[in-house]
């Protein structure tokens, strides 16, 4: 063989083994993002969870509490606004990501002021059905807060793969996936008065 030859065929390795593992770069990036935009749909899932139980959950303790008719309709309006934004995961970003918070976060806070009412009404709390949807609530919100953190895991890992050199020469187009984000002013406990 002659050297030129050598030469070609080392070469044509070396382009043959860079193509495969571009091809497997790219396609990592891929997976990591539809890995991403599944753990989204989760998300959603338990959001939609807690909006399909709510009413059911509410209407059984309406029927048997008699608590202060503001607040439960305030739930009922914070549920019927947070089932009214939804985000495609093709489209995710920061602004759809923001709509969707804050009428989650709208919801979140009728929530709390429901639990809030409990406490107020201790007739409430020795109602087994109320007593019943607080748990099936704080479930629901643990649910909630799990789905997101993994959400946010497979979104950080994601988003790494496509800024990590020299990956991120082949993700192009690729975007980074929004995080899910706490409300602004949630680090401080909520003020509980009786």
């Amino acid at each position: 063989m002659s050297k030129g030859l050598i030469i070609v065929l080392v070469f044509g390795v070396i382009v043959l083994f860079g193509g495969v593992w571009a091809c497997n770069k790219r396609n990592s990036f891929v997976g990591l993002r539809e890995n991403a935009k599944a753990q989204w749909q989760q998300v959603e899932s338990q959001y939609q969870r807690r909006s399909d139980l709510i009413p059911n959950i509410v209407a059984t303790v309406k029927g048997e509490a008699n608590f202060e008719k503001s607040t439960l309709e305030a739930v009922i309006n914070a549920r019927a606004k947070a089932t009214s934004v939804n985000i495609n995961p093709e489209n995710l970003d920061e602004n759809s990501m923001t709509k969707f918070k804050a009428a989650q976060g709208e919801l979140s806070g009728a929530l709390s002021r429901l639990l809030v009412v409990s406490e107020n009404y201790p007739n409430l709390k020795a109602n087994a059905a109320f007593a019943d949807l607080r748990v099936v609530l704080e479930g629901t919100e643990n649910r909630i807060a799990v789905e997101r953190m993994k959400y946010n895991d497979i979104s950080r890992d994601y988003n790494k793969a496509i800024q990590y050199f020299p990956g991120n020469i082949l993700a192009g187009s690729m975007i980074p996936m929004p995080y899910f984000e706490s409300e602004p002013g949630s680090e401080k406990a909520p003020k509980v008065e009786f």
